[in-house]
């Protein structure tokens, strides 16, 4: 890695410091979570917040676009919200001589940073056209083609403890997610401070850090962080391990998966351990990177079968047994 590359990425370790720095003025605690989305951002992958209602989760989108510097836009899920209210629709009107005209009134997903609020609210046929708009990253309708502007980052929301007219996202579309981050509920010192930070007039007044140019040529120098075959080989097997049908499986994975993480999972793994390396002063992608994201990069991958989900099978605990099962080339080389 060059001394140019070194120079840029511990201008951007300072850079994200400020980020957190400005953000932590208007949300208080909650450091991991923070730094798990922003890992994501600068990864240039959507984030699936999930949390019981009332902490903070709108709140932390509408911080972090006025951080970034990014245009934000909202969506409020419900069962009768249509495909055409997030893509926008067309629109008869006049033009100047009287003749009708057809024209394109773009939605609300038009937008750089989009928070999708209660996901799990929206019906199948509105979830389907969100999530393809998020892999594809533009609109097609009546013919036409309709770029989104870059860069393009969806946080969407859901509830996990209300299960009555919810529409649980389906594997194929959780997967569209790169990181399932989950909002835990303040300890007692963050409550306290919430109590004084919260309850005057005054709101915290927040300075811009980051721009979209600045964002997106900063999402390029990361992704050219070298990640060595040996690393790959360590990722791609954390992948395999997760699956109950190769061999050597664990016997837990065994009995409670269904289905593996996919090809997707293993290209999270090694797109945030890019931004933590850079983050930890590391000049390539080492096997505790990938260890560090892959809480966040594989939970929502790893489905469980019926008698993991009787037995209440967390899938953070069988992260926790993978990571400690299959070995890391320092392991294998001892």
């Amino acid at each position: 890695m060059s001394k140019k590359t070194t120079h840029d990425l511990k201008a951007f370790r300072d850079l994200f410091g400020q980020m957190k720095t400005e953000m932590q003025k208007a949300i208080v605690g909650y450091d991991d979570l923070l730094t798990d989305v922003l890992i994501a951002i600068f990864s240039g992958g959507h984030v699936l917040l999930e949390g019981v209602p009332g902490l903070g989760k709108t709140f932390l989108v509408r911080i972090l676009s006025q951080v970034i510097g990014l245009e934000p836009g909202r969506v409020q899920c419900t069962p009768d919200l249509m495909p055409a209210d997030i893509l926008g629709t067309h629109i008869v009107g006049e033009d100047e001589k009287g003749h009708r005209t057809l024209r394109y009134e773009k939605g609300p997903v038009f937008r750089n940073l989009l928070l999708v609020d209660e996901i799990n609210r929206a019906t199948p046929k509105t979830q389907a056209a969100l999530l393809e708009v998020m892999q594809e990253k533009n609109v097609t309708t009546g013919g036409e083609r309709h770029p989104l502007p870059e860069p393009f980052i969806v946080l969407a929301t859901q509830n996990p403890m209300e299960m009555e007219g919810t529409y649980p996202l389906p594997e194929a579309q959780l997967d569209r997610f790169m990181f399932k981050v989950k909002v835990p509920f303040p300890d007692l010192d963050s409550l306290v401070e919430i109590s004084k930070r919260t309850t005057g007039m005054g709101e915290a007044k927040l300075n811009s850090v980051l721009s979209g140019p600045e964002l997106i040529k900063l999402q390029h120098e990361l992704s050219e962080i070298p990640v060595a075959d040996p690393v790959a080989h360590y990722a791609s097997r954390l992948i395999l391990a997760s699956h109950p049908e190769q061999p050597g499986a664990l016997p837990d994975v065994v009995r409670y998966v269904a289905y593996g993480a996919s090809p997707r999972g293993l290209q999270s793994l090694i797109r945030g351990a890019r931004v933590w390396s850079a983050l930890n002063g590391g000049t390539a992608v080492s096997t505790d990177d990938i260890r560090r994201v892959a809480h966040t990069a594989l939970r929502h991958r790893i489905i469980l079968n019926f008698e993991g989900e009787a037995a209440q099978i967390k899938v953070d605990d069988l992260i926790n047994r993978l990571l400690a099962q299959v070995q890391t080339p320092a392991q294998m080389a001892a």
